[in-house]
Formats: structure tokens, C-alpha cells, sequence
């Protein structure tokens, strides 16, 4: 009784420590994220009570275009929401199988992955662990690579599909046109949203909602202001060329800062992944070399607490340690 007591207390604890860390890293993007709309809306943070004096056409511009990157925001939180889904991870990764085949394939998967561990020689014990790793682990750490794969070969072209749509602009081609163009032209990601977009606008979808659906099946910063320019020059009528000019030079200077950045942080990623995986590393050792030393973790009351303890505060470490190594640019 007092075993289990005790357990429950340090359960709790933990969960505690485990909710303090993640309000606190909540609470410092959303603050950061405060700032910055208020610098986009041309607020000064030292003053609370700024006089209200009558706002010139620069002033009431700069409003416009924060009030629809908030709306814009509000519509990347929605999709970033339902992004979670199985079926918007497959449209992201650019696979066109359904939800029901991708179970299926991970289903069989994990039976073949689990033969292979039971034939190596895995513990017993480990066999369910291990079968639900293979069927719910494997394949989503599979489709996130892809994921991610894909959206780098999109930024990668993206900033030459604009300028070759600013220059189909202005030759005098229509907006849609030179999206289908830059569509056929481009192979890969972006040829394929490019196209898509050009499709849904072909079939009386309206070209800024054709893009805000093309930015939620690539969430990515750069399409969404992309989105963002179509849909302001929608409803201001602003020269287009001039938009997507702009953007593709803020596209090329994100791209060169995000490379820079990542070769910088390649060390401290290193260091981060070393550390992270050295305590599975030495585990798996000691039970190749003296199983009976590292079973008594795992047999033994004292020993399933300090497992349970120890994994807890392995795990905080840890995403405190991707929180801290993940620059966002």
C-alpha cells in the first residue's frame, strides 16, 4: 500500500513539473506572437494609451493588411488544427492513398516488424510495446519525413515560380494563367499545387480561396503569404507583380536566414540527438552484456518507479532540448 502511495505522489509530481514546462513554453510563443502583430499594426508597447489622432492613408493600410494577417493566422491555426488528422498528413506528404490503406499497410507493417524483433531476440515483455511502435510509430515517423521532404523541395522552388509568374504578369497574362503556366513549367511540389490551384479556380472555386485550400495542404509560412498577397490583392486591387515580386525576394532572404541557421545549429542538434539517445543506447547494451542487472528495473517495485521516474524526466529533457534546438525562422 505504501509502495503504491508512493508511486501515485511522484506520478503526480511529475505531472505537475510536466504542465508548469509546457504553460510556460505556451505562454512565451503567444507573447511573442503579440508583439509581433502589434509591430505589424504600427503599435508602440511602451505606450498603453496612445493618443487617437486622425490616422494617414499609410496608417489605415498597414490596418488592413494586419487585420487580414490576423484573419489569415486565425485560418493557419484552424488548418494547423485539422492538419492533425491522418488525411491532411497524407495530402501534405502528397500521397493520394486513403486513411483506411495507410492503416492497412502500417497494420501489416508492424506484424513484419514484430517477426523481425521476436526472431532477434526481443524480450517478451517488450513484444506488445514493440508490435504498437511498428504499427502507430514507424509509419507516422515515415510519413513526417516525407512531409518534410516535400515541403523543402517546395521552398526550394518556390521563390522561381514567382518570378516566373511576376514576368508572365507582366507580358500581360492573366493571374490565372500564369499560375497554370508556372504550374506546367515547375515539376514537383510546386508544379502540383500550382496546378491545383489552377483547377479549383477553373471549376468557379474563387482564386483566394483555391489558395488559402493550397496553403492548408502546404502549411508553410511562405504560402501562407502568399494566400495572404492573392487575397489583399483581390480586395484592394494592388498591382500583383508588384506583390508577388516582393514576396519572392522575402521567400529567397527566409531561405538564405533558414540555411544559415541550421548550419549554425547543426552542432547543438548533434550534441541534443547524442545525449537524447545515449540512455537507450547504454540500456540496450546492458541487457545484451548482463540482462539480469537491467531486468530488476523492470521486475521490481523500486525498480518500476525509478523507470517511471527517470522516463518521465528523460521525456521533459528532451523536448526541452527540441524547444531549445528548433529555430523557427
Amino acid at each position: 500500500m505504501m509502495d503504491i502511495l508512493t508511486l501515485i505522489i511522484v506520478l503526480l509530481i511529475i505531472l505537475v513539473t510536466v504542465g508548469m514546462v509546457v504553460a510556460l513554453i505556451i505562454g512565451n510563443q503567444a507573447a511573442k506572437k503579440q508583439k509581433a502583430m502589434a509591430i505589424i499594426k504600427g503599435q508602440n508597447l511602451s505606450q498603453d494609451s496612445a493618443s487617437k489622432n486622425a490616422r494617414t492613408a499609410q496608417d489605415k493600410r498597414r490596418e488592413q493588411i494586419s487585420r487580414k494577417l490576423q484573419e489569415s493566422s486565425d485560418e493557419e491555426k484552424k488548418a494547423r488544427k485539422k492538419g492533425f488528422s491522418m488525411k491532411s498528413r497524407l495530402q501534405q506528404a502528397g500521397m493520394s492513398i486513403s486513411v483506411k490503406r495507410f492503416y492497412l499497410f502500417s497494420f501489416l507493417f508492424s506484424l513484419v516488424f514484430l517477426g523481425i524483433v521476436t526472431i532477434a531476440g526481443a524480450p517478451k515483455f517488450a513484444l506488445p510495446f514493440l508490435w504498437f511502435f511498428g504499427f502507430m510509430g514507424l509509419p507516422r515517423m515515415f510519413l513526417k519525413r516525407k512531409i518534410k521532404k516535400r515541403q523543402k523541395k517546395f521552398l526550394e522552388e518556390f521563390g522561381d515560380a514567382l518570378e516566373a509568374m511576376v514576368r508572365l504578369l507582366k507580358a500581360g497574362m492573366p493571374v490565372t494563367e500564369a499560375i497554370a503556366m508556372a504550374g506546367r513549367e515547375f515539376h514537383g511540389p510546386v508544379g502540383e499545387e500550382m496546378l491545383m490551384i489552377y483547377d479549383a479556380q477553373k471549376i468557379g472555386v474563387p482564386l483566394p480561396e483555391a489558395t488559402m485550400e493550397a496553403a492548408k495542404r502546404m502549411p508553410l509560412t511562405e504560402m501562407q503569404m502568399f494566400a495572404t498577397g492573392i487575397a489583399i490583392q483581390t480586395q484592394t486591387g494592388a498591382s500583383l507583380s508588384e506583390v508577388l515580386m516582393s514576396l519572392a525576394g522575402v521567400i529567397r532572404a527566409r531561405f538564405r536566414l533558414r540555411r544559415k541557421v541550421l548550419a549554425l545549429s547543426s552542432e547543438a542538434k548533434a550534441s541534443a540527438m547524442i545525449i537524447g539517445s545515449l540512455p537507450f543506447l547504454v540500456g540496450g547494451g546492458m541487457y545484451f552484456i548482463n540482462n539480469e542487472y537491467i531486468l530488476l528495473l523492470f521486475n521490481t517495485t523500486p525498480g518500476l518507479i525509478m523507470t517511471i521516474c527517470g522516463g518521465l524526466w528523460m521525456s521533459i529533457g528532451i523536448f526541452i532540448m527540441k524547444v531549445m534546438i528548433n529555430f523557427k525562422v
